[in-house]
């Protein structure tokens, strides 16, 4: 049974549909996801034994006639498979053995093989020695030729006879003959190099071009229901752009794709995540997440425009002040509230760079010298003009300006009360804003702590990256131990517990040490 009846005789249903990128679970999709874990945790060895591992699962509370119950999907598969009992099925399954998928998959997988094997080939391990051999051992007689050469002429008297200058044009020839010999043997085990490079080279371009026409056929097979029961595959919900891997999979449209294509109407939704936690990723175990923007995004417009959606309160226009705490004619310094955006965003939002020009017309230049995520408050130190804003960018880059934020935890602390977190972080390419720790792409990020108690955190960032704080206290290799209220690393409140607590820079134009504090409103 994939529909799961549910009582709501306590509950007044919503007007509206939540947002699935900004939302908090409400009692029924609680208590559906309870349910679903209850049947996880007796669930089948093997079943349960992969998706310990980490995996994204969801409900969908759904109105079928006069009754109300609840949809459950996983995102991907599970020991490969899309059809567990008791799930929503995959919108388009391709996994069948002797499908089309799984055979031009073959293919791909074949080619992969030849070029391991032609990469790995004793034939390319030699062909490649025998190249250098020959380029070592013609650059070794060349030079031994040429040094005989200088020895014979710093013997010769200034007077030449002619044997002399017979003799003198006989080594430059000679000379130039072994160069030329040699440059034809080394093109000649450059040939052996290259012709297998060759074969390699057109198997790659081959599986490319294989790989390519085999994702457009599955995004073509897509077929995503709005629900009035019109189509529209991949490929068209997200032209101009490619869609990207895995795109269609995630728990939210499988789960809308069965409701649309059962005459279910939907109501709430919930994403939690079951299991370890991805190296990469925050993902903490029973936590709610949103649909994610790179993969879900565009497909959730077309499946959700006719329905009527809960707005995101990020997107909605506010009024909120700045607190002023130092001004000149070259800079001021602001406290910023949580909430307000440091740079003007898509919408209509007000940000410090509008309140700040609204304030000082005449300013003039980029402004921001650096951002407060919008969700953090704190000190900001603006720049009114080109000069101030050069030289305060140069203080950012050599370090020169000191930071210190405060924040409250999720959990008191158990570990080390003060320390230091090196993670180096990158942008989440498929679900921008959040980051993700890569060891090998990204950026170095460094954050100093101090424990002020078991949950109240000092924090000095020694670098200034992207969501480097949350990170940092949420990732498991760090203090594993999300902020208090945020939304995108562990779990929302009324604010983000985060705050830009004092600042230390040198005036632009005086070069005096400036220190500010704007004490945390928690």
């Amino acid at each position: 049974m994939i529909f799961h009846p549910l009582d709501a005789s306590t509950h007044v249903l919503p007007e509206r549909m939540n947002n699935p990128f900004y939302y908090k679970p409400d009692a029924l999709c609680r208590a559906a996801a309870s349910e679903v874990q209850r049947k996880i945790v007796a669930s089948a060895p093997e079943f349960k034994a992969e998706i310990d591992q980490g995996k994204m699962f969801g409900v969908l509370i759904v109105k079928k006639g006069r009754d109300i119950g609840y949809l459950s999907g996983y995102s991907g598969q599970i020991n490969g498979r899309s059809d567990w009992p008791g799930f929503v099925p995959a919108v388009f399954d391709y996994l069948q053995p002797n499908g089309y998928f799984k055979q031009h998959e073959a293919m791909i997988s074949a080619l992969n093989e030849r070029i391991n094997a032609l990469e790995n080939s004793r034939e390319l391990e030699v062909a490649r020695q025998q190249w250098h051999d020959e380029v070592d051992e013609a650059e070794r007689e060349i030079e031994a030729f040429k040094v005989e050469i200088k020895r014979e002429k710093e013997g010769r008297p200034q007077v030449l006879t002619p044997e002399m200058i017979r003799r003198s044009q006989f080594l430059k020839a000679e000379l130039h003959r072994k160069k030329k010999q040699f440059a034809q043997q080394i093109a000649a085990k450059s040939a052996m190099v290259e012709a297998i490079e060759a074969d390699i080279n057109a198997l790659k371009t081959e599986r490319h071009q294989r790989s390519d026409a085999l994702q457009r056929w599955l995004f073509s097979h897509f077929l995503m229901f709005d629900d009035k029961g019109n189509q529209k595959n991949l490929l068209d919900i997200f032209y101009p752009m490619v869609p990207p891997a895995g795109s269609g999979e995630c728990c939210e449209p499988k789960l809308l794709q069965y409701a649309f294509r059962h005459q279910m109407q939907p109501i709430s939704m919930a994403m939690f995540w079951w299991g370890a936690s991805p190296r990469e990723e925050i993902r903490h175990h029973l936590q709610y997440y949103p649909a994610c923007n790179g993969k879900c995004k565009p497909i959730l417009r077309w499946m959700l425009h006719g329905i009527e959606v809960e707005t995101n309160p990020l997107e909605q226009e506010t009024h909120q002040t700045l607190e002023w705490i130092y001004e000149d004619n070259d800079i001021a310094v602001v406290c910023k509230p949580a909430g307000m955006l440091s740079v003007p965003g898509k919408n209509q939002r007000e940000s410090v760079r509008s309140l700040v020009l609204h304030r000082h017309p005449e300013a003039t230049g980029p402004l921001i010298v650096h951002r407060l995520d919008m969700a953090t408050s704190g000190l900001l130190v603006v720049a009114l003009n080109v000069e101030s804003y050069v030289n305060l960018q140069q203080q950012f880059k050599q370090h020169h300006v000191e930071k210190q934020y405060v924040a409250l935890l999720s959990v008191p602390h158990k570990g080390a009360k003060h320390g230091q977190i090196c993670l180096p972080l990158r942008p989440d390419l498929t679900d921008r804003p959040r980051q993700i720790v890569d060891k090998v792409h990204g950026k170095e990020a460094v954050t100093d702590y101090q424990f002020m108690d078991d949950c109240r955190v000092k924090l000095y960032p020694r670098t200034g990256r992207t969501h480097q704080l949350r990170m940092h206290c949420a990732h498991a290799e760090g203090l594993n131990n999300p902020i208090r209220g945020d939304e995108l690393y562990g779990t929302g409140a009324q604010r983000l517990f985060l705050h830009a607590e004092e600042l230390a820079f040198d005036h632009p134009k005086t070069g005096k040490r400036l220190h500010f504090e704007c004490q945390a409103p928690f």
